[in-house]
C-alpha cells in the first residue's frame, strides 16, 4: 500500500473512536504509565489517586496530543481528524517510524485491540517481527537483504501490555542490542496486546515457524525474551506450536532458552482486585488508574488478571478459570522479578513486586502445587529498587541475561 492509503486507514480508524474513548483511554495509559514511571508514593487506604497524574518527555507529547483532542475540537469528526493526522500519519517506508503513533496505537490496542480487530479497524496491530521498528519479511532472500550478516543465534524479544517493539529501547539501553555482544541477532515482535493471550499465542505459533524456514542462516540458538505480558505470549505460543507439532511445526522444540522479565504467570492481583472490587484499586499504588476503564477491558487484560496463556475454560457461575500449563519442555527457563522495596525489607518488597507483579507471581510461585512454575533456583533472580519497566534497562537485568545466555 501507499504511504496516502495507509495514512488515509489510520484515519478512517481513529474516526471510529470517540472523542470521550480516545480521551479515557489516553487518561488510562498515561496515569499507569505516570505510577510506573517512578517509585510510588503509597496514599492512605481510600485516599483519592491523584487526577493530575502527567508523563514526562515524548510518552507526555503522545498523551498531550491525544487529550487535546477532546478539550478543543469536541465532537466534530472532520476535526477529531485533523487534530489526530498529525500523531497518526502513517510512517515513511524510507523513514523510521515516529515513536508517538506507535506509543498511542500501541496503547489504544492494549485497551482496546480486541474491539478494534474485531471490527477490522485499520488501526489494530497486525503481528509481524520488527526491526528499528520496521516489519522484516519472512522469506529467505528478502530477509538476507534485510537482516545483513546474521548469526546462528535468534533472539526473538516480545513487549508487554500496551507497548510496542520500540520500547524495548529504555534510558539508552535495549537487552536485545547489548546481547548482540554474544553473538545474538534480535527481532522484536509487535503484537496487539489487547487480544487474548491464546490468541496472540496461536498467531506467533505459525509466525515463528514462517521466521524459522526464513531465517537466513542455519540456526544454531533460538532464545526467547518476554517483559511483562510478552513472557505469557512466548509460553503460550510455545504450548500451541507444541500441540501442532504433528502438521510439521519444527520452532518449539528448537527454544533453547526462554527469559521472562516481570511476566505475571501468576496473575496480577491489582486487576484481580479491581474485577469487581473497583474501589480498592483506589488505594493501590499504580491501580487506581485500572478503576477507571469500569467494565471496557481488553481480553489482554482480563488474562493478566489471572495469568493464562491459553483459553479459559468457564465455571458454572459463569467467571473464567486459570486453565494450567506448565513451563515448556526442553527449553531452559528464567524468570526474574523485581521489587520496589529493598532487600533489607523483605515484607515490603513481597506486597508491593514491582509496582503490578508480585514477586510471587513473576517466579511463578503458587500455594497450590499444581499451578506453580518449576523454575530451577539458579534460573530466578529478584532485582530490589526496581519497578515494573525499570526491567527493560536495568543494570541488575542484563548482566543476569549474560550469564544465563552466554
Amino acid at each position: 500500500m501507499t504511504q496516502p492509503l495507509l495514512q488515509a486507514a489510520d484515519l478512517r480508524g481513529a474516526a471510529r473512536l470517540t472523542t470521550e474513548a480516545v480521551a479515557g483511554l489516553a487518561g488510562l495509559v498515561e496515569a499507569m504509565h505516570a505510577r510506573i514511571a517512578g517509585l510510588p508514593r503509597l496514599p492512605g487506604f481510600g485516599e483519592a489517586a491523584p487526577e493530575d497524574e502527567r508523563t514526562r518527555g515524548i510518552t507526555g507529547f503522545v498523551y498531550a496530543t491525544v487529550r487535546g483532542v477532546t478539550h478543543l475540537v469536541g465532537g466534530s469528526a472532520e476535526a477529531l481528524l485533523g487534530w489526530l493526522a498529525p500523531a497518526l500519519a502513517a510512517p515513511d517506508p524510507h523513514q523510521p517510524p515516529r515513536p508517538e503513533r506507535e506509543a498511542i496505537v500501541a496503547a489504544l490496542n492494549g485497551v482496546l485491540g480486541d474491539h478494534l480487530a474485531a471490527t477490522d479497524n485499520p488501526l489494530a496491530i497486525a503481528m509481524a517481527f520488527r526491526q528499528a521498528g520496521r516489519a522484516l519479511p519472512l522469506e529467505r532472500l528478502a530477509l538476507r537483504s534485510c537482516l545483513v550478516g546474521a548469526t546462528p543465534k535468534l533472539l526473538v524479544l516480545l513487549h508487554g501490555l500496551c507497548m510496542n517493539d520500540l520500547q524495548w529501547q529504555r534510558a539508552g539501553h535495549d537487552h536485545g542490542q547489548a546481547l548482540r555482544e554474544l553473538g545474538y541477532t534480535p527481532v522484536y515482535l509487535h503484537y496487539n496486546s489487547g487480544l487474548s493471550v491464546s490468541t496472540n499465542g496461536r498467531i506467533l505459533a505459525l509466525l515463528m515457524e514462517h521466521l524459522y524456514d526464513a531465517w537466513p542462516v542455519p540456526i544454531e540458538r533460538l532464545v526467547m525474551v518476554g517483559h511483562s505480558m510478552g513472557g505469557l505470549v512466548a509460553r503460550s505460543a510455545i504450548h500451541h506450536g507444541a500441540l501442532i507439532q504433528r502438521g510439521g511445526l519444527r520452532w518449539p522444540t528448537r527454544v533453547n532458552d526462554l527469559v521472562c522479565l516481570g511476566t505475571p504467570h501468576q496473575g496480577a492481583p491489582l486487576e484481580r482486585a479491581g474485577h469487581g472490587v473497583d474501589l480498592l484499586l483506589g488505594a493501590a499504588p499504580y491501580a487506581a488508574p485500572l478503576a477507571r476503564l469500569g467494565k471496557l477491558r481488553s481480553a489482554g487484560i482480563n488474562d493478566l488478571r489471572l495469568g493464562n496463556i491459553v483459553s479459559a475454560p468457564t465455571g458454572d457461575d459463569g467467571t473464567h478459570r486459570c486453565a494450567q500449563v506448565g513451563l515448556p519442555d526442553g527449553a531452559r527457563c528464567f524468570a526474574v522479578a523485581a521489587s520496589l522495596g529493598p532487600p533489607t525489607r523483605p515484607l515490603k518488597s513481597r506486597l508491593l513486586g514491582d509496582g503490578l507483579v508480585p514477586v510471587a507471581s513473576a517466579l511463578g510461585q503458587h500455594h497450590d502445587g499444581d499451578r506453580r512454575l518449576a523454575f530451577a533456583p539458579d534460573r530466578q533472580a529478584v532485582v530490589h529498587d526496581t519497578h515494573h519497566l525499570d526491567l527493560l534497562s536495568s543494570a541488575e537485568v542484563y548482566p543476569l541475561l549474560r550469564q544465563w545466555l552466554g
